[in-house]
């Protein structure tokens, strides 16, 4: 089974080095008031700044990798994640999140092989 690593965690539990980078992005949330007016002037009402999002990308995985992924999620909606700190990224922090755009391919149902394992982790 492949390492894993402390730098990401769910419920407290580190999840797999995955093959590629970790995509990160940062994204305010504005309210459904905000907007622009008749003269194209925008007015931003924000509720909430920069939302995180990761990106997670797994080529190949053994059926024991994928099962312990799986297992890190398990079937709650939300769990608590943590990661380096966007701007201070040697401090940790820990966020409730979720998991969305979940893909997964079966690639030999013989060998146990499974292939394109990715997902998004997003702050609730």
């Amino acid at each position: 089974m492949r390492k894993t690593t402390t730098l990401f965690q769910v419920n407290g539990k580190a999840i797999l080095v995955p093959d590629g980078s970790v995509g990160m992005s940062y994204e305010d949330v504005d309210s459904s008031d905000a907007g622009r007016d008749e003269s194209g002037y925008m007015h931003r009402v924000m509720v909430r700044n920069k939302v995180g999002v990761w990106s997670f990308t797994y080529h190949n995985l053994t059926e024991a990798e994928k099962n312990y992924m799986e297992n890190l999620f398990g079937s709650a909606s939300v769990f608590q994640f943590t990661h380096p700190d966007r701007i201070a990224s040697d401090r940790m922090v820990t966020t409730q999140c979720y998991r969305s755009k979940y893909n997964l391919s079966w690639r030999n149902s013989k060998t146990g092989l499974w292939s394109n394992y990715s997902f998004n982790v997003i702050e609730c």
